[in-house]
C-alpha cells in the first residue's frame, strides 16, 4: 500500500474534519498558556486548505501537501500557520511517487526539520516537536522493521499522541507559553496535541 495522491487528499479532508470537531478543545488549551486561537486559527487554515484542493489536479501526493503547507501559511495566523504550513510543504517536496512506508516516514521527518529550523525548538520545549519527533521515530522504526503504512501510522499515532501527554510537567521554553515560566507547568501543549490530531488521521486513513 502506497501514499498515493487520493490517499494524500484523504488526509487533508481528514485532518480539517478532526480540527472541527476537536476546535474548542484546542482553543481551551491554548487558553490556558497562549492566545487562545489555536483551535481556530486551525480551524480557518484547513477549511481553506479544503477549499484550495478542490478543483485541483495534483500530480502527486507531493503536490496535494505543498498546496495545503502553502494555504496554511497564507490564511492561518499566529505561530501555528508558519509552522504546520511549513512542514506539509517540506513533507510534500521530499515525497517520491509512488511513496511505501519508508519513504513517507523520511517525507515526515523532513517536515519536522522543517519545524524545528523555523520555530528553533529542540524535545522538552513544549511544542510541537514533542509529539513530531516521536511520531517519526515510532514510523521510521515500524517502517524499517518491515510494516505496512497502516501499522507504521498506527504506531506513529500512539507515539505522538504519548508525547503530547509527556508535555504536561514541562516549563515551556518557547512560544507564548514560554513567557508564563513555572506557571506553564501543568498544562498540555496545544500545538503538540494538534499534531498528534494530525498523526491519529494518518493512522484512520490507513485502516
Amino acid at each position: 500500500m502506497d501514499f498515493d495522491t487520493p490517499l494524500a487528499e484523504a488526509w487533508i479532508r481528514a485532518i480539517a474534519a478532526a480540527v472541527e470537531k476537536e476546535q474548542s478543545r484546542l482553543t481551551e488549551l491554548d487558553s490556558a498558556i497562549g492566545d487562545g486561537d489555536h483551535g481556530s486559527n486551525l480551524q480557518r487554515g484547513f477549511t481553506a486548505a479544503l477549499t484550495a484542493l478542490d478543483g485541483l489536479q495534483p500530480a502527486g501526493p507531493g503536490a496535494v501537501l505543498t498546496k495545503a503547507g502553502t494555504t496554511l501559511i497564507s490564511k492561518v495566523g499566529g505561530a501555528s500557520g508558519p509552522l504546520y504550513g511549513k512542514a506539509f510543504r517540506a513533507v510534500g517536496a521530499a515525497l517520491p511517487e509512488p511513496a511505501g512506508a519508508a519513504a513517507l516516514a523520511e517525507a515526515l521527518a523532513a517536515g519536522l526539520d522543517a519545524v524545528r529550523a523555523l520555530g528553533k525548538a529542540e524535545p522538552g520545549d513544549k511544542t510541537i516537536v514533542d509529539a513530531w519527533t516521536p511520531a517519526v521515530a515510532a514510523f521510521r522504526a515500524a517502517a524499517g522493521g518491515g510494516a505496512a503504512l497502516p501499522e507504521a501510522a498506527a504506531a506513529a499515532a500512539e507515539a505522538a499522541e504519548q508525547g503530547a501527554l509527556d508535555t504536561v510537567p514541562l516549563q515551556a521554553r518557547k512560544g507564548r507559553a514560554s513567557y508564563l515560566g513555572e506557571r506553564s507547568i501543568g498544562h498540555q501543549d496545544p500545538g503538540a496535541t494538534s499534531t498528534a490530531l494530525i498523526f491519529r488521521t494518518l493512522a484512520v486513513k490507513n485502516p
